[in-house]
């Protein structure tokens, strides 16, 4: 439906915590339809509402081993696992960087699909860090809160540097 603006790191809606949905109605399939068009604008691979600055705990992934995108509304995780793995992550928020991240290698997450209904959903790998990575920035955690300071800053400075050569 529409491309939306993607809210910039070090905007402070990044790190708001994002509100339960409560109408499974014609606006949030809207707004998940909206979610999708923009994330494949930034050519990303999940995206929260959070990004487009809508407060709301929508996640949409379209990862590359799925058949479809997904969408999710109101995730949470209900069980993770004791061994971890590191991925590489980033931020369509902070686009041009990325890092690694040790995560818990395998979690369940239960959601509500666009109709309300409830399911659970088992994952491991890339797919289980993803959902890490989406359901911290609903809960007001930006990815680089999961990085040491040195690496966290280093990070930063190298986005910073990205930013001012764009401009």
């Amino acid at each position: 439906m529409t491309i939306r603006q993607i809210v910039k790191y070090p905007d402070q809606v990044l790190r708001e915590k994002a509100a339960p949905v409560a109408n499974f109605d014609a606006p949030l399939r809207a707004l998940a339809t909206d979610l999708l068009d923009t994330l494949r604008s930034v050519k990303g691979l999940g995206i929260t509402a959070p990004h487009i600055g809508v407060l709301q705990r929508v996640v949409v992934l379209e990862l590359p081993d799925a058949p479809e995108p997904q969408t999710y509304i109101n995730p949470e995780i209900i069980w993770i696992s004791d061994n971890t793995a590191r991925h590489e992550e980033g931020s369509i928020s902070m686009s041009g960087v990325s890092e690694q991240v040790e995560r818990p290698a395998q979690l369940h997450v239960r959601y509500q699909d666009l109709d309300g209904e409830t399911h659970i959903e088992a994952a491991d790998g890339f797919r289980a860090a993803c959902h890490q990575h989406e359901l911290d920035q609903l809960n007001g955690t930006f990815w680089i809160q999961k990085l040491s300071n040195l690496r966290r800053n280093r990070l930063i400075a190298r986005y910073e540097k990205l930013q001012r050569n764009r401009n």
